[in-house]
Order: C-alpha cells, then sequence, then structure tokens
C-alpha cells in the first residue's frame, strides 16, 4: 500500500476508474498506470482498449481510453491524491490546459455507493453521463452496476450517450497491442 496516513484508509470498496491518454508511448503508459495502481487497488478486470477522439479541446492527438474494476481499502481522497501522485510519476503535469494532451488521466468514476462533492473530488465522477469514451470500456467491466444517483446501469446509460460510434475498440486487452 502507498504510504498514506491509516486515517485515509477505509472499509474495502469496489472502485471503477478510467484510465486515458494520448501522448508519449500511450500504450506504455496505460500499462505503468496499471501495474502502479495494483499497489493500493486491487485490480480484478480490466476492460478492452478504445480509441477516441478528444472531447472538449479537439485540436490534439487520439487517446487511448480504458476502464478497470477492482478494490481499495483507501479511503476517497486518499485514492484521488493516490492516483495524482501515478499521473505525476508518469509525467502529467498539473495545471495546464484543462482537457488537453497528457500521457496519463486517471479518473475515479465510482467508488461503492459513495456519493460525496468535495470541491476536490465528486463522486459518482459528474461527467460519465455525457462521455461515450467513459461509457464504453466502464460497461465492459461494470454494465450492471448502477450509477448510485440515476438508479440506471452503465449498459443503460452507455445505450443512450451520444458518440459512441466514434469510441472505437481496438483491442480486447492491452496485452494484444
Amino acid at each position: 500500500m502507498p504510504d498514506h496516513p491509516t486515517a485515509d484508509t477505509a472499509s474495502p470498496a469496489i472502485v471503477h476508474l478510467a484510465l486515458g491518454g494520448n501522448i508519449g508511448d500511450r500504450t506504455a503508459n496505460l500499462a505503468e498506470a496499471i501495474a502502479r495502481l495494483g499497489a493500493a487497488v486491487r485490480i480484478d478486470r480490466t476492460s478492452a482498449v478504445y480509441e477516441t477522439a478528444p472531447m472538449y479541446v479537439t485540436d490534439q492527438p487520439a487517446f487511448l481510453n480504458m476502464a478497470v474494476s477492482g478494490v481499495t481499502t483507501l479511503a476517497p481522497l486518499a485514492l484521488l491524491a493516490f492516483v495524482k501522485e501515478i499521473e505525476a510519476a508518469l509525467g502529467r503535469e498539473q495545471g495546464g490546459l484543462r482537457f488537453g494532451p497528457r500521457p496519463i488521466d486517471i479518473d475515479i468514476l465510482l467508488y461503492g455507493e459513495v456519493t460525496m462533492a468535495d470541491p476536490t473530488l465528486e463522486i459518482p465522477h459528474p461527467r460519465i453521463v455525457e462521455r461515450a469514451f467513459v461509457l464504453c470500456p466502464l460497461a465492459d467491466v461494470a454494465a450492471d452496476v448502477a450509477h448510485p444517483l440515476l438508479g440506471r446501469t452503465i449498459a443503460d446509460l452507455l445505450s443512450e450517450v451520444p458518440g459512441r460510434d466514434t469510441v472505437l475498440r481496438i483491442a480486447e486487452t492491452l496485452d494484444s497491442l
């Protein structure tokens, strides 16, 4: 486990994380992020790998996106600090262009049934329902999981999100790239 105070620990919780990146060796960055997550998240499932056009800031390279599900004993804010450490270690600079190019981005999508609105972290992630590039891989690992605020399954949300046709499944596993 990472070196975080015991006050940052919680009962084991199932978490769903989104990973993506569009600069550098995208495949290697995803693999390294997943390996590093293993220090605090027992990863049970990984999605297929998807290539997607950038959203919001469109003048940048295409992204590779994935989702993982697993179990952690880190409390939500401690998990956020942990994923930010991984992002920094893999070359992500904080304070850059919002939605701009980055070697890796790790978002906490769902944390068990927790709902929270902290200034630094909202759970569930507030933009899940508008992002096909998040819902496609998330459905691979959590299709039947209900969004804790909407009460609808991830598969149901995916069926209605615009842009599904722009999310291209390019590999069944990261290892097959």
